[in-house]
């Protein structure tokens, strides 16, 4: 059986958007009253009462940083919730956020697209296994259908 490995943000780069996001902007901590939010950096919805942040993050520009790559034109940036404050990360099985459509993108060793597919309610993990099977896909991103925001990157294990 292939694993797949879900990668929430990192606590080195949520220490960083907590503090100047890739925006260049402070963050706004608010008191989230409905709950509901998916929080990038526990992969769980935020509940009612929690202090969370909307911030801009860049998760392509990163790991093409850390890869010594250029994303050149693929490199987005766009809004992720987080908790406020330092929290305890992922803590779950299966693919997080998946009662919904998704959008799971491709992308090569050298940070480029190779190709995006919608993805039904429940299918995450098959279509995770049909991306990661191909060998020049280095990781996948899991993308919310209505507005684009992404919401973790998932590699081969």
């Amino acid at each position: 059986m292939t694993t797949h490995l879900v990668h929430a943000i990192g606590p080195a780069v949520l220490k960083e958007l907590r503090s100047t996001d890739d925006a260049g902007r402070r963050m706004v901590p608010v008191t989230d009253d409905e709950g509901g939010a998916p929080l990038r950096c526990c992969l769980r919805r935020s509940r009612p009462g929690e202090r969370v942040a909307l911030v801009s993050y860049a998760p392509l520009r990163r790991w093409a940083a850390g890869a010594g790559v250029d994303p050149g034109a693929y490199d987005e940036q766009g809004p992720v919730f987080v908790h406020a404050e330092e929290c305890d990360g992922p803590a779950g099985d299966g693919p997080p956020f998946d009662g919904a459509h998704r959008v799971v993108r491709r992308y090569s060793a050298d940070g480029r697209i190779l190709g995006g597919r919608l993805v039904e309610p429940g299918d995450l993990e098959a279509a995770f296994a049909q991306a990661l099977a191909d060998p020049a896909v280095e990781f996948v991103q899991v993308r919310a259908v209505e507005y684009g925001c992404f919401l973790y990157e998932v590699r081969g294990g």
